[in-house]
């Protein structure tokens, strides 16, 4: 499916190698700040939850980041032929190289995360896909740059990943101060991590999301977070 439409903008996915997927969608729903004005997207892919975001905080602007050519490109032209354009701008670049000035109130990412596994043929899905452990090092380093004092990182990963962005992240006194377990069902262990980082320490605040309560039947929890977005709810 090349396009995918939103309740209050369209996704275009053509040059993208990652398409839209449910780890995406629920970081996009889920991840919170009280008032964020400047937002942040590292590696924003097909741009979805630049836009979930620009959606869901019509006070902000959103600043997206991405290494792919192609897929800056469609993340920049679903954002143009959005009701949000005025407040979304797309960036082709590495994160690494990302320069701003300013700080975030709220930064996410759905990152690569396949550490030293085996590699995709597809070149491009690979880059996507795929990082190593130094990766997650520079990451955090750089949102170390950009996070303002008040501000939160919100990114989603495997449980292995996670818990190795959590011991990384203390060495940059950013702590970790949510995590949401995400599981298929209630007889599925977690298979990602949405979790959530701030310069404060703070007593973790831990909570299970539970996709599926039969076959093929979200959960209203699910069909909930995602009611503003898809147009099945």
């Amino acid at each position: 499916m090349s396009s995918f439409k939103f309740k209050q903008f369209e996704i275009n996915q053509s040059g993208c190698a990652m398409k839209i997927n449910t780890d995406g969608v629920l970081l996009g729903a889920m991840a919170a700040h009280a008032m964020p004005r400047r937002i942040l997207d590292i590696g924003t892919g097909t741009g979805v939850i630049a836009l979930m975001l620009a959606q869901r905080f019509p006070g902000a602007f959103v600043e997206a980041v991405e290494i792919d050519q192609q897929a800056s490109e469609t993340a920049a032209q679903n954002f143009m032929n959005s009701s949000f354009a005025g407040r979304l701008n797309c960036n082709h670049i590495a994160i690494e190289a990302y320069d701003d000035a300013g700080e975030f109130d709220l930064i996410v990412s759905n990152p690569p995360f396949f550490v030293n596994d085996m590699k995709s043929e597809e070149k491009r899905k690979e880059i996507a896909r795929h990082t190593d452990s130094l990766f997650f090092a520079a990451l955090v380093y750089k949102i170390s740059n950009l996070l303002a004092d008040d501000g939160l990182f919100w990114l989603v990963l495997p449980v292995k990943q996670a818990a190795e962005v959590a011991a990384i992240a203390i060495d940059y006194d950013i702590f970790l101060t949510s995590r949401i377990n995400l599981r298929s069902d209630e007889t599925k262990p977690a298979f990602r991590q949405i979790i959530c980082f701030g310069r404060k320490a703070s007593e973790l605040v831990e909570t299970d999301f539970f996709i599926y309560d039969g076959p093929r039947q979200h959960t209203l929890a699910y069909q909930e977070v995602l009611r503003d977005f898809f147009l099945a709810y």
